[in-house]
């Protein structure tokens, strides 16, 4: 049944079905399930070791499948090389995470926007090569809060405004499916209220989906949120209804957002 929604839900542009991960004797993730959709922030959670980690590695290719599938946008990418995966529009915050720290916010940004502009990455060419990209690095650096950072060098970023660089430069690839690792960690109350509002504004025209342990946030920002424990599928279904499951309350021991 749940297949058989996701051929006829337009909205879902990422989809998993029957998604297993064996590692030797050990299945790190079992059968799982996922439904990722358009326009919506989606939460992957669960405890340490739920293998919510292992589930990104396998939708982004860094880990083969043992069973299951895979589909972005309609096609089926379960044997596809991670690289190829990204230019069809899936991308992993982490992959993009190269911030040079010592280059400006600018200049980090328009490096990024390289590839979709069909630009070679030639690091001998002086940056003024890439005055071309100024307007729509500027927007990105516009869309999220850094216009006062704009020509701060990365290495004198908090961190919290790193992260905010790197959510930046992930967007330059103009992702359909944008993976969010844990993208609050570290973070202070202040930070992670920006980070919240960011991500919130960037799935107004893509998917994302995010792991995150901060449940406030996830209470706050996701539309749709699914549960693992010991790599199956606990719960699924918008924060009221996983927020009521007992056994999910059971999995966070109780805590307050569980």
């Amino acid at each position: 049944m749940a297949g058989q929604h996701a051929q006829t839900d337009s909205r879902v542009v990422l989809s998993a079905r029957g998604l297993t991960r064996d590692f030797g004797g050990f299945t790190a993730v079992n059968k799982v399930d996922l439904d990722v959709r358009h326009a919506e922030v989606h939460a992957l959670i669960g405890p340490n070791g739920a293998g919510k980690t292992t589930v990104f590695n396998l939708l982004t290719k860094f880990l083969q499948p043992t069973r299951g599938t895979i589909h972005l946008l309609g096609q089926d990418i379960t044997k596809t090389a991670p690289d190829k995966v990204a230019r069809m529009g899936l991308v992993r915050s982490f992959q993009i995470s190269a911030v040079f720290p010592h280059m400006s916010v600018l200049d980090n940004v328009r490096i990024a926007l390289q590839r979709p502009n069909n630009l070679a990455v030639q690091f001998w060419r002086p940056l003024s090569a890439l005055d071309r990209l100024n307007e729509r690095a500027d927007a990105l650096i516009a869309a999220v809060g850094l216009e006062k950072e704009r020509d701060a060098f990365a290495v004198d970023l908090s961190y919290g405004r790193k992260r905010v660089l790197e959510i930046a430069t992930t967007l330059a690839l103009d992702p359909k499916v944008m993976l969010l690792d844990e993208p609050m960690a570290g973070m202070g109350q202040e930070d992670v209220a920006a980070i919240a509002k960011i991500i919130r504004n960037v799935a107004k025209d893509r998917a994302v989906l995010m792991v995150e342990h901060n449940l406030s946030v996830v209470a706050e920002i996701s539309d749709h949120i699914t549960v693992l424990q010991r790599g199956e599928i606990l719960a699924t279904g918008n924060y009221e209804t996983v927020s009521s499951n007992p056994e999910v309350r059971s999995a966070y021991m109780g805590t307050e957002h569980a």
